[in-house]
């Protein structure tokens, strides 16, 4: 009996030291940018096959109401990297305009003195990250500022490659040729390794960005974890699909040019490049250990497809801001499931923190999402906000349960709307002249959070 005791005590001993041993899961985050809630054939696309992303669903969870923190780019990316509300941080609730411009008056002031863009200090991914001995890279566009001081080098990224500002060319890499918001652009090039000019003329930049990433994970060490942040500029315009080579740089008047069938190849060439990463990490022996987080960093614009939802880029309807995500991370999350409850992108910068038992000094407004999907927990309600400046346009949001409040100002003129989304989430029934005792709560919800969310610089 004491020689059994024994033998168990010492495999208990040894499994112990394997669980102690065992490296962090590593962090997969791939961004789209302007993707459609209904552009992937696992959330209701016919005319947009994507088998891969299928794929990655059916080994993890789809979350059917998750939201980005803005209806742009620039301000879900910054709400992402410091998982707190973008208003915070001053100057980053508009998609900062090519060539570093601001698009309302806050923003406008940043750049006139160039401080348009991410300070630092505000950021916790991938800071957080390196201090528990992540490597990390970001591969993919940045869009937080085109300064020395806003750029990823600064914020902790071991390797960085990519263009710093909103679209490029896709295989030319260069801003546009004409006049943007007043300004005659040159068609600078826009393509940087860690934070220096580099240039890759003719490799159209969804492949030349997976062709990276796989190397990059290639690379990586079993012993120690990484976080590699993979923000396609897939399927931003300019619609350029990857048998649309051009021989001359593209210019503002066919910035917006091309047709559905462009959309769709390069959605689907998006698809096929991510199922390369997949399986990159299954010949390394990482996907087991690694978790990946797939969305979309607003709705689409006009071309894309906001599946029920009403609204696309820009607005604060449902369209502009819920978009499609899949988590998966085998052995933890029940694989083919699906999940309703309400999050937003910051979430997950709440879950890597909580994942490292961390708490950033200047705190999180998002919550853990990954243990409220792993424990199974149930549903519950949450108050989320929005707001997008853009010239004299300031779109503003609530949700809270299952209604919805919207304000759009544009000047002196104000449209407002209220929506129970539990039985219309299209929006198209506005109740806001039936419900006054709703209608109040909710903008009185809004008013405390814009108190609470004044910018810190």
């Amino acid at each position: 009996m004491s020689f059994r005791l024994s033998i168990l005590s010492i495999l208990l001993l040894a499994n112990l030291h394997l669980v102690a041993q065992q490296t962090p899961p590593n962090i997969v985050l791939i961004l789209a940018d302007d993707l459609g809630y209904g552009d992937l054939s696992c959330y209701g696309a016919t005319n947009i096959q994507t088998p891969r992303l299928d794929l990655l669903a059916g080994e993890g969870v789809r979350l059917t109401a998750f939201y980005a923190n803005g209806p742009e780019c620039t301000p879900t990316r910054t709400a992402l990297l410091t998982g707190r509300y973008q208003q915070r941080v001053g100057g980053m609730e508009c998609a900062i305009g090519l060539g570093n411009i601001g698009r309302y008056d806050e923003a406008k002031k940043l750049s006139d003195n160039g401080r348009l863009g991410l300070p630092v200090e505000f950021s916790v991914l991938p800071g957080v990250l390196k201090d528990h001995g992540y490597r990390t890279a970001l591969i993919g566009k940045w869009h937080l500022g085109e300064g020395k001081r806003y750029r990823p080098a600064a914020h902790g990224f071991d390797y960085s490659i990519g263009p710093l500002g909103g679209a490029v060319d896709y295989f030319h890499h260069t801003e546009p040729i004409g006049e943007f918001l007043g300004t005659y652009m040159h068609g600078d090039p826009d393509f940087y390794r860690n934070d220096e000019p580099h240039r890759r003329d003719g490799y159209y930049m969804t492949r030349l960005l997976t062709d990276e990433a796989v190397e990059w994970i290639h690379n990586q060490e079993k012993d120690q974890p990484f976080f590699l942040y993979l923000p396609y500029t897939t399927p931003h315009q300019p619609l350029q699909p990857p048998d649309g080579y051009r021989e001359n740089p593209i210019t503002m008047e066919d910035w917006r040019k091309g047709d559905h069938i462009d959309y769709k190849k390069m959605v689907e060439g998006m698809d096929h490049d991510i199922g390369r990463i997949i399986d990159k990490l299954e010949e390394q022996g990482l996907d087991q250990n690694t978790i990946v987080v797939f969305f979309s960093d607003n709705g689409p614009t006009k071309i894309g497809s906001t599946g029920p939802f009403s609204g696309n880029k820009g607005h604060v309807f449902e369209g502009g801001i819920r978009v499609p995500c899949i988590i998966r991370w085998p052995g933890q999350l029940r694989p083919g499931t699906t999940s309703s409850q309400p999050f937003i992108s910051m979430d997950i910068t709440a879950s890597v923190a909580a994942l490292l038992q961390t708490t950033p000094e200047k705190g999180l407004d998002g919550i853990d999402l990954i243990d409220h999907l792993v424990s199974g927990k149930e549903n519950f309600p949450r108050d989320l906000f929005w707001r997008k400046k853009r010239g004299q346009q300031v779109r503003s949001a609530v949700r809270s349960g299952s209604l919805k409040y919207i304000r759009a100002a544009n000047g002196a003129e104000v449209q407002e709307y209220l929506f129970d989304l539990a039985s219309d989430p299209g929006e198209n029934i506005n109740l806001i002249d039936n419900r006054p005792k709703d209608r109040l709560r909710l903008q009185k919800l809004m008013t405390n959070w814009e108190k609470e969310v004044q910018p810190e610089r």
